[in-house]
C-alpha cells in the first residue's frame, strides 16, 4: 500500500486509471488551470440513494483528503470518502458515450446511467429520486 504525497492518504482510498488522469490534464490545460485538480463527491439524490460529482476545482478545502497519482490531484471530502473508498475513476470513449465512469466496490444498487448508487446499508435511499 503506498502513501499519498499530500496529505498521507493511502492510494487506495480512490484511484485514477491513467486514461482518466490524460483526460483531467487535458481538461486542466484547456481552462488553463494546470494547478488545479479534480474534486470528486458523492450527493444525496440520483434514482438508487447516491449521486457521483466531479468538477474542476482550483482550490482545496481546509478539510479535504488530497490524493496525488498519475501526475493528477484528486480532492475528496471528509462525507465523500468512506463511500468512494477502493473506488477506480475511468475515462472511457467508445461509440455509445464518453465520459468519467466510477466503478465503486461500496455500490450495491445502481441505475442505468451509472451515475446513481447506494450501498449495503441503503443509508441513500431516502434520499433517491427518479431515474435519470
Amino acid at each position: 500500500m503506498t502513501t499519498d504525497v499530500t496529505t498521507d492518504v493511502t492510494t487506495d482510498m480512490l484511484t485514477i486509471t491513467e486514461n482518466a488522469a490524460a483526460k483531467v490534464k487535458s481538461l486542466l490545460k484547456e481552462k488553463d488551470a494546470e494547478q488545479g485538480a479534480l474534486r470528486v463527491f458523492v450527493a444525496g439524490g440520483g434514482c438508487s440513494g447516491y449521486q457521483y460529482g466531479m468538477a474542476l476545482a482550483q482550490e482545496r478545502e481546509e478539510d479535504d483528503l488530497v490524493i496525488e497519482q498519475g501526475g493528477v490531484r484528486l480532492f475528496v471530502d471528509p462525507e465523500s470518502a468512506p463511500l468512494l473508498k477502493g473506488a477506480e475513476i475511468d475515462y472511457v470513449e467508445d461509440i455509445m458515450k464518453s465520459g468519467f465512469t466510477i466503478f465503486n466496490p461500496n455500490a450495491v444498487k445502481s441505475c442505468a446511467c451509472g451515475s446513481s448508487f447506494d450501498t449495503a446499508d441503503s443509508s441513500g435511499k431516502d434520499s433517491a429520486k427518479a431515474c435519470c
